[in-house]
């Protein structure tokens, strides 16, 4: 085999191994975008479900809360409900200051519901944490050479992080006085 010869195996092994890198990386993209879709669902959900709780909550049990207290709740629990995207982080996070105000003990509350909503409160930080890994693995592949320069992407926007103030330790019954509302 000549020298020539060489030269066209070798550039068809490196065209091979570029195409097989490009399928590669177009099929990862397309599995981290659903894997996006997926996580924000659940986030979504769970988002939801707590607002919903929060909303229950103030409705159905002022007396427990105090009047104030269970306008403000109720007024952050709709308007997390019905922001807008772009307003969404904000009013998660007035709704998460407003479950942190909450009395660790809320006596004429049942049991179950103050549970459900610590559990939804635990289900929202771990699927706001899913939903950002899953961002950033994307971010990461979309930011590489190949995809960059091919537009793996199609146009596609990159999705955001999403952004609230769910430390796991002040979710639900840490009012101002309370020991665990001064750890960071």
């Amino acid at each position: 085999m000549g020298a020539q010869a060489w030269m066209w195996t070798a550039l068809a092994v490196v065209v091979l191994v570029l195409l097989a890198w490009t399928v590669w990386s177009l099929v990862r993209l397309g599995r981290l975008e659903s894997r996006v879709h997926r996580a924000r669902t659940a986030l979504e959900t769970q988002l939801g479900r707590r607002a919903g709780l929060a909303a229950e909550l103030a409705r159905e049990y002022p007396d427990a809360l105090g009047p104030d207290r269970a306008r403000a709740l109720a007024a952050a629990a709709g308007g997390a409900r019905v922001a807008a995207p772009e307003d969404r982080e904000a009013a998660e996070n007035a709704l998460g200051r407003e479950l942190r105000e909450l009395p660790a003990e809320l006596p004429g509350v049942p049991a179950p519901l103050q549970a459900d909503l610590a559990g939804t409160g635990t289900r929202v930080v771990l699927a706001r944490r899913f939903y950002n890994d899953a961002v950033r693995d994307t971010q990461a592949l979309r930011s590489r050479r190949l995809p960059r320069v091919l537009r793996l992407h199609a146009g596609r926007p990159l999705p955001r992080f999403f952004d609230i103030d769910d430390r796991p330790d002040v979710l639900t019954g840490t009012s101002a006085g309370s020991p665990s509302a001064d750890r960071p």
